[in-house]
């Protein structure tokens, strides 16, 4: 389950400009999340670009016609948006044949839910985890932050790059985009999935399914995940590390 952005080249080349000239102020508070962010941009600025996005994948990709698992995606779907503190009417729920258990969520209210997730998702419990998971990167603004994150990356290695010469200046273009991938970009996303574990946790909580069906979830998909990257190489964290966070949570939490 990964947060989801089309980014649009052009607002990413005013966004560096601007923010190169220092007239963006980029931090704010995130009470959802309990931190500030680094924001140079918010939900609304990538819906253009991100519902453009998913209406070509929707002349592409191929949608399931199974009524019984369009039903329950779009009922639980919509307990989980209203817990959320939002509108169900404004959403839309997409079920797309593909075998990969998958879920993602764009801006502009967008969730697509992949056939192959219900391998792993063996009850409604289950389903509102996966999706709760999926509202909460849109409350914590997660696509917003990770696409101000590029920019930000982008920004600076430009800098070092002028700001050098010779071997270093080389060293600098050539690898570093790598190092900010490993150090920054990479881990960050890692915390975003770690967040929206426990906030899509309480919103499940809120909408009236079980805590626990979370864990049981993540071990679904510890069975049949084989051959991951080290957990340092992946935008994910890994299994065990959500399976760990997530039993922490529910028990400071006391929910069953």
């Amino acid at each position: 389950m990964r947060p989801s952005a089309f980014l649009n080249p052009k607002f990413l080349s005013l966004a560096a400009v601007l923010a190169a000239a220092g007239t963006l102020v980029a931090c704010e508070t995130n009470d959802t999340l309990g931190r500030s962010q680094f924001l140079l941009v918010d939900n609304a600025d990538l819906e253009p670009s991100a519902l453009q996005g998913w209406q070509e994948l929707m002349k592409t990709a191929k949608v399931s016609t199974d009524a019984t698992l369009n039903r329950r995606v779009k009922t639980v779907g919509a307990k989980i948006v209203a817990a959320g503190g939002y509108d169900p009417s404004q959403w839309e729920y997409v079920l797309f044949q593909d075998d990969q258990p998958n879920a993602f969520v764009i801006p502009g209210n967008k969730i697509g839910v992949n056939t192959g997730l219900f391998k792993v998702v063996k009850n409604d419990d289950q389903l509102a985890a996966v999706l709760g998971h999926e509202a909460a990167h849109v409350l914590g603004k997660h696509a917003a932050e990770r696409y101000s994150q590029q920019v930000g990356s982008q920004i600076a290695l430009q800098t070092a790059v002028g700001a050098t010469s010779g071997r270093t200046q080389q060293v600098i273009a050539n690898y570093g985009g790598m190092g900010a991938q490993l150090g920054l970009l990479l881990p960050y996303s890692r915390k975003h999935e770690l967040e929206a574990d426990r906030i899509g946790v309480d919103i499940m909580v809120k909408a009236g399914y079980k805590a626990s069906e979370s864990v049981a979830l993540w071990r679904n998909m510890q069975a049949l995940n084989q051959g991951k990257p080290p957990e340092f190489l992946s935008t994910h964290p890994s299994d065990d590390t959500r399976i760990a966070q997530l039993e922490s949570y529910i028990r400071s939490k006391g929910y069953k």
